[in-house]
Formats: structure tokens, C-alpha cells, sequence
């Protein structure tokens, strides 16, 4: 099963490409041109992975990546941006972002990224599975 991923640019063409393109390799796309109505979004459809734009008016990708790790500490977020620097590289890796990749990226890259981001995300609710499991038991004591 692919991805439920979520973009989010101010760049609206760049979207409904990038949106088309992941579409056609199967993932579910729901599009956001903010980060607030990336954080809307977020709250209404199922989402595995955000590519996020770092560098939007009103509120920025480090702002939006920062909220969304705060409601949806499992939904992986693959920073993306034209304007990149080591500093919101590290800023982003630091407020748990999966990766980061720089603007226009190449459709198998971007898939890669989404396919190990969501790797991860499934590792992370398969382990906390097993914890509720282990925990249950022990409470009936078996």
C-alpha cells in the first residue's frame, strides 16, 4: 500500500504537478497551499508523510513542521525547498523531520523518500502496537 501524503507549497502549478505525478505512481495526495491549511488538512484526512516547503508567506515549513510534530508526532515530514540552507536543514532534522531535499527534485528521489518515510512511520506503530499488547497482558497477567 502506498502513501498518504499530504503536499504543502505556496506554489500552486508546483503542487498540482508534483500531486499528478505521485498520483499516477499510486499514492493518495491530498494538496495544501499553506501552512495552515496544511494544519486543516491534517486534522481531516489520513496522512502518512507531508512534503513541506520550507520557505511560504504566513506561516513558514519550520513553524508548520513544529505544529504538525506536535498533533502528529507519527506522520513523517519531508522538508522541500528552492531556498536551502544548512540551517533550516539542521532546524528541520532537529524538529523531526525525515529529510530534506532541495527544489526541483527528481520524481525517484521524491518516491524513495516518501517509500522510506513511510517505512518508518508503519516501524513506529507496529513497536507501540506491540507495547499496548505487552501492556494489556500484563495487566490481566498472562
Amino acid at each position: 500500500m502506498k502513501a498518504h501524503v499530504l503536499l504543502v507549497d505556496d506554489e500552486v502549478e508546483f503542487v498540482d504537478i508534483l500531486a499528478e505525478r505521485l498520483e499516477a505512481r499510486e499514492f493518495s495526495v491530498v494538496k495544501a497551499y499553506g501552512g495552515d491549511e496544511a494544519l486543516q488538512k491534517l486534522g481531516e484526512a489520513k496522512v502518512d508523510v507531508v512534503v513541506l516547503d520550507v520557505v511560504m508567506p504566513g506561516k513558514s515549513g519550520i513553524e508548520t513542521l513544529r505544529e504538525i510534530k506536535q498533533r502528529e508526532p507519527l506522520v513523517e515530514v519531508i522538508m522541500l525547498t528552492g531556498h536551502a540552507t544548512v540551517e533550516t536543514a539542521i532546524e528541520g532534522m532537529k524538529l523531526g523531520a525525515y529529510d530534506y531535499l532541495m527544489k526541483p527534485t527528481e520524481i525517484p528521489e521524491l518516491v524513495e523518500k516518501l517509500e522510506g518515510a513511510l517505512a518508518r512511520k508503519r516501524e513506529h506503530e507496529e513497536r507501540i502496537r506491540k507495547a499496548e499488547i505487552n501492556g494489556i497482558m500484563k495487566r490481566r497477567g498472562w
